[in-house]
């Protein structure tokens, strides 16, 4: 191991979350390239560095960092090059050289015990001599903080979140109650807090540990879409999850009660009988919102039908079309009240009906505007009805950061502070809908205006907690208008027709005589997955006049040979193998290459894009790319650390490369994450899995996302026995319950 010595003359390139640092360190009037990972560095600051130099294939010669110490600055000029760094908040380099001139080798001891001193030197008032030696007391205690924190295994960047939370105090708050972390902290979970207990002795059945336990079962339990649970079934888990007897967890759910943290319920369990459930406060108080806001919206106005029938001829003759009797109904519903629901799988019009009311909305000179989940749902319901639609994110705008001093107001701009100004909002795929989208948009929509929420309620539920739509239907306190007529001309396509057929439950004859509903059997994954790229690569693009990056391969799961990961990286393999004309970024074990098809796999609502027209120039910039979004990437820039992607609506996105943790490959994708799309043709591969996994529910939603054509591969009786297969992972929610609280 080889020990250099000296001082960080700038820093190249620093990554937050784990500290990894690019710098130049200025040893003997030489620079030189050092890497490595570094709790807290400054410029100007003196290291000794232990390590050992590397070639670097791009990068040449460097020094990796293993071991380091900070060393006080020990000569005239260490001290007054550190102090005119920039690392001191207000000393430039001519202030530094006037303070290390008037106090020579004492500067250090004199910031730290007589900081008043400071005033002496010209240009430095005892306030700013106060704040001098403050700076570099926090610079000290932050260092010495990070490294204990890092002792207990806490990430740099989460240990930068706890030290300006708490500052010193944290030391105190570390030996009494670590749980509070969890509580105080976003990044901290019960898990990271309980090792941290752990080692600083807390007793597995203190309160705190207990409670905070019960609180991280319901958090655990809203990422499998609950908004509560029973109440023996959070004993239970919680139990497993503590070591704690499950007596001792009435005292500690009570005690939350009091405290505001949770909430008791009795419900009907849907089976006939009352339950106990208990709620986090945060996501109970957005279920009653939800209820409160869709009761305040729902106002029935006083119309003549006679009146409202000319309007509905008149959008017939303007259409060409003529309306079946629940579309009437659709329309003349539209007209008077606060709050529609429209309903029905495909093929029973629903396209037809929205588009029906958009045009009685325009005879009646109603300003509306058109949403939908996802940017991909948003274009569909644009290319359906020829008007603009937009994510509902966008129809909210996304909140920039706020700057030093200001405060978080949410995440959107529009809000009950702000609220939208159309007379209607029509909103497509609202299966998709989680409750913490639910209420953020019905924050932003005023009583008076006119809600139209349309979806298929036999679609999966969000990926998000709760079951929105199915809850407000079941409630029966709005109104529903349930298309179930299959139209003729959708009768002609077996898509549609085999799609009903599961949803009830029958049987579907795959002789592959259709033209678009094919089961090709074979019982190997090898065999599945060469199957699958003879469709994608060269059988499909011909037959539904589509390129092989708008087949959509979709699956059930992730893990095994036919899941999303394996399948992506055999994907990838042939629709864009490597070449060195291509620049690649390894992230972890997944090589992201020029040319790849990528969807985000998270929320992030401060990642810039924009549009651009004709000329190149940006038409349109905005803020936020959210969980599900797909594109393409069309450039990587090691230099620049950042990769360009052109998403499917037209947004361009610079993408720093240090966040691609948040992108995964789509050639292949779960059908859960297909919601809301519509590809040319669809190739699912099934040959087993978990049975609450492979249901109905799930066959249905993967077949209803195909416009022209569906290929399954794989197994005929693993098809039949998931058109069978009712039992899907039960959703335990309370918005219908908080609507019928309510009433109307």
């Amino acid at each position: 191991m080889e020990t250099i010595i000296g001082y960080v003359d700038h820093i190249i390139w620093r990554n937050e979350e784990n500290g990894y640092t690019v710098l130049a360190l200025v040893n003997e009037n030489r620079e030189m390239t050092c890497v490595g990972n570094f709790s807290i560095i400054s410029e100007g600051e003196n290291y000794e560095f232990h390590g050992e130099y590397t070639d670097h294939p791009t990068y040449g010669r460097q020094f990796k960092v293993t071991e380091y110490i900070s060393k006080a600055p020990e000569d005239l000029f260490s001290m007054e090059r550190y102090l005119g760094s920039g690392a001191v908040k207000g000393i430039g380099q001519a202030l530094a050289a006037r303070i290390v001139k008037r106090f020579r080798e004492d500067t250090f001891r004199i910031i730290e015990e007589e900081p008043e001193r400071l005033s002496e030197v010209k240009g430095i008032s005892e306030r700013k001599a106060r704040e001098i030696a403050q700076q570099i007391a926090e610079k000290r205690d932050l260092r010495s903080a990070i490294m204990f924190l890092q002792k207990y295994g806490i990430t740099l960047s989460l240990a930068m979140k706890v030290y300006h939370e708490y500052g010193n105090e944290l030391y105190r708050i570390l030996k009494e109650n670590p749980y509070r972390l969890a509580e105080d902290i976003s990044g901290v979970g019960f898990k990271i807090a309980d090792e941290i207990a752990s080692k600083a002795g807390i007793e597995a059945d203190a309160d705190y540990r207990v409670r905070c336990g019960i609180q991280y079962v319901l958090t655990q339990a809203m990422m499998d879409g609950h908004t509560c649970l029973p109440i023996e079934i959070l004993k239970d888990k919680a139990h497993k999850l503590l070591g704690v007897r499950k007596e001792l967890m009435e005292k500690h759910i009570m005690d939350l009660v009091v405290d505001r943290k949770v909430y008791i319920k009795e419900e009907d369990d849907g089976q006939g009988g009352i339950q106990k459930r208990v709620y986090g406060a945060p996501i109970y108080y957005k279920e009653l919102n939800i209820a409160a806001m869709l009761r305040d919206l729902n106002v029935v106005a006083n119309v003549d039908e006679a009146e409202v029938e000319k309007g509905i001829a008149e959008v017939e003759k303007h259409n060409g079309i003529s309306l079946a009797d629940k579309q009437r109904r659709a329309v003349l519903e539209a007209s008077r009240r606060g709050v529609l629901i429209v309903t029905g799988g495909p093929g029973t019009g629903k396209t037809t009906t929205i588009n029906s009311i958009i045009k009685f909305f325009e005879l009646e000179g109603l300003d509306f505007c058109l949403a939908a989940p996802t940017g991909r749902a948003a274009k569909r319901m644009s290319e359906m009805t020829g008007y603009e639609a937009k994510t509902i994110h966008r129809l909210l705008e996304v909140s920039k950061a706020p700057q030093e001093g200001e405060q978080f107001t949410g995440g959107f701009e529009r809000n009950e502070d702000n609220p939208l100004e159309w007379d209607a909002v029509i909103i497509d795929e609202v299966s998709m809908v989680d409750v913490s989208l639910m209420y953020a948009l019905l924050k932003a929509i005023v009583p008076g205006t006119r809600l139209v929420l349309v979806g298929d309620v036999n679609q999966l539920p969000s990926v998000g907690p709760g079951s929105v739509l199915q809850d407000i239907i079941s409630s029966e306190e709005y109104e529903v208008v349930m298309l179930d007529e299959i139209f003729r001309q959708a009768q002609e396509s077996d898509i549609i027709v085999n799609a009903h057929k599961i949803n009830r439950g029958e049987k579907v004859v795959a002789d592959n005589k259709s033209k678009d509903f094919f089961l090709l059997q074979r019982d190997d994954a090898d065999k599945i997955i060469n199957v699958c790229l003879q469709l994608i690569i060269e059988k499909m693009p011909k037959y539904v006049d589509a390129n092989p990056y708008e087949i959509q391969l979709l699956t059930p799961m992730r893990k095994g040979k036919l899941g999303v990961e394996n399948l992506n990286r055999v994907l990838q393999h042939f629709l864009n193998p490597k070449d060195s004309v291509k620049a690649e970024y390894e992230s972890g074990d997944v090589i992201f290459r020029e040319g790849d098809k990528v969807m985000q796999t998270k929320n992030n609502y401060q990642m810039e894009w924009e549009i651009l027209g004709k000329s190149g120039f940006a038409v349109e910039k905005g803020l936020g790319i959210f969980n599900g979004d797909i594109g393409v990437i069309k450039s990587i820039d090691d230099y620049m650390e950042c990769m360009t992607i052109m998403f499917e609506d037209g947004k361009i996105v610079n993408y720093p490369l240090k966040q691609a943790s948040e992108l995964e490959h789509a050639y292949a994708i779960t059908i859960h994450k297909s919601q809301g799309s519509e590809y040319p043709a669809v190739v699912i591969p099934l040959l087993g899995g978990p049975q609450m996994l492979m249901n109905r529910n799930l066959l249905y939603t993967a077949v209803t996302r195909a416009r022209k054509c569906v290929t399954i591969v794989g197994s005929e009786q693993t098809f039949s026995s998931m058109i069978a297969n009712e039992s899907e992972a039960k959703r335990y929610t309370g918005l219908r319950s908080r609507i019928k609280e309510l009433g109307n």
